[in-house]
């Protein structure tokens, strides 16, 4: 058997531990290796075309032509989506409805393309409550009827906040948008929503490059 040794590959020559169990002697350092960091923060609202640019609010007419709304995959990274900020704020909004309007009839698509096919998180988003069960009841803030629900957001409106953490649905990095793919994360507004002060989403995350 020919004596095998882990070494440094800087060149400095330090070489691996072993202990008397065999076991390979390895340490938790309370501080990040002398290397390039690989990823960086990433935030954008979705918008109209995809561009941070873009037009990101949602109170749109989507009942006669769906309105989409997304985030791109990056040109020169591959792109991973953890958090969904969503806002719906509107005077006198409660669960039940949307903002406060009648609960939508078509509802919202939130969406994305895959390698293999396109992939439904939710098809049809329809009122207040939805969207704070598909955020899996997160993040409540008050009690009772005020759980899910903060005031004078939009001038005196009320707004309904759901965070949804997809890093929950899909560990551990949460959804991957491939680099230099036509994969996007959308959401499809499929009803007029025009009725309501302010609607939008931010997406957060990081992207990691080579």
């Amino acid at each position: 058997m020919l004596p095998v040794k882990i070494v440094d590959a800087g060149g400095s020559g330090v070489g691996a531990d072993v202990t008397l169990d065999k076991g390979l002697m390895v340490s938790q350092l309370p501080y990040p290796p002398l290397r390039s960091q690989k990823t960086r923060i990433f935030r954008q609202y979705m918008t109209d075309d995809g561009l941070s640019t873009g037009s990101y609010d949602m109170v749109v007419d989507g009942s006669s032509t769906v309105q989409s709304f997304w985030v791109p995959a990056s040109p020169t990274a591959d792109r991973y989506i953890t958090v969904l900020s969503f806002v719906i704020a509107d005077a006198g909004a409660i669960s039940s409805e949307f903002g406060n309007i009648t609960a939508l009839t078509n509802g919202c698509r939130l969406w994305y393309s895959s390698l293999q096919a396109n992939v439904d998180i939710h098809s049809a988003l329809k009122t207040n409550f939805d969207f704070i069960r598909l955020c899996l009841g997160t993040v409540p803030i008050g009690a009772t009827t005020t759980a899910f629900r903060l005031s004078n957001v939009f001038g005196n409106s009320e707004a309904f906040i759901p965070v949804l953490y997809l890093t929950s649905i899909m560990p551990p990095f949460g959804l991957k948008l491939d680099m230099a793919s036509s994969q996007r994360l959308v959401m499809d507004i499929k009803d007029n929503v025009t009725g309501v002060d302010q609607f939008d989403v931010i997406a957060y995350g990081f992207d990691r490059f080579e």
